[in-house]
């Protein structure tokens, strides 16, 4: 486990998004392409931008997954995690990906996991870019999150702790505007990444950081998981950070 503390979210976001640059070029010159998952929220921001600015990665050598979407909420929606990819990443890399699987929470939720499910099992991850949530979750897994399932796509029920948070985040209006249910990409899943890069930044998350780094792994605070990762890196910021033991 690599932790590494910068002093604002702008910075850690650098760092991420170089790292991230770095391995997908290493996987693109070893194989000839890259699968990558990409995170989506406020603490992806800085880390997406340095992406899509990065000068010399070929585009088109890389498949992108992404980790969940809400189900029944349309494209058009500002929360979609779809139009969040899209808007952010996929129309602003400068060209056309090798293929952009993304999930679509407006169909069938069980067909549409066995479709990405097929899919990924074809794609070794690269590189995983996640967060972790408010209430420790990684992807939508929220406690106590499904350590055993092996199956890469999950439909998963939204606890209110994680709903609140997409609420005080200016995604939904209201609470119950939050969707109660996601498609979400599996523990076992992210875990299969050859590397993961996690991203958290702000205040907010600071509890979160402490379980997940310092506490024993529990599938109460989800992402403890990564602690039994061999390749996982974790770039957090002064605020996120300051209730660690041993920053």
């Amino acid at each position: 486990m690599n932790i590494s503390i910068s002093d604002n979210a702008e910075e850690l976001g650098k760092k991420a998004g170089s790292l991230a640059i770095e391995l997908i070029q290493e996987a693109i010159l070893k194989k000839g392409s890259a699968n990558i998952i990409l995170a989506t929220g406020a603490s992806q921001f800085n880390t997406l931008q340095t992406l899509i600015t990065a000068p010399g990665i070929d585009w088109s050598k890389v498949t992108m997954f992404h980790l969940d979407e809400y189900i029944g909420l349309p494209v058009t929606h500002k929360a979609s995690f779809r139009k969040y990819l899209t808007e952010r990443f996929i129309n602003k890399t400068g060209t056309t990906l090798k293929a952009a699987c993304l999930i679509n929470g407006e169909t069938n939720p069980e067909e549409e996991c066995n479709r990405l499910n097929a899919i990924i099992s074809e794609h070794p991850i690269d590189v995983a870019l996640v967060g972790i949530g408010e209430n420790g979750h990684l992807a939508f897994n929220d406690p106590p999150a499904d350590f055993d399932t092996e199956a890469p796509y999950i439909i998963v029920n939204l606890d209110e702790p994680c709903r609140r948070q997409q609420l005080n985040e200016g995604w939904f209006p209201t609470l119950e505007d939050v969707p109660l249910q996601a498609i979400s990409m599996s523990i076992k899943q992210i875990m299969k990444s050859a590397a993961i890069i996690c991203s958290v930044p702000d205040e907010r998350k600071a509890v979160a950081v402490k379980n997940s780094i310092e506490s024993t792994v529990s599938n109460l605070f989800p992402a403890s998981i990564l602690q039994q990762h061999n390749r996982c890196y974790f770039f957090l910021d002064k605020t996120s950070s300051s209730l660690l033991s041993t920053p």
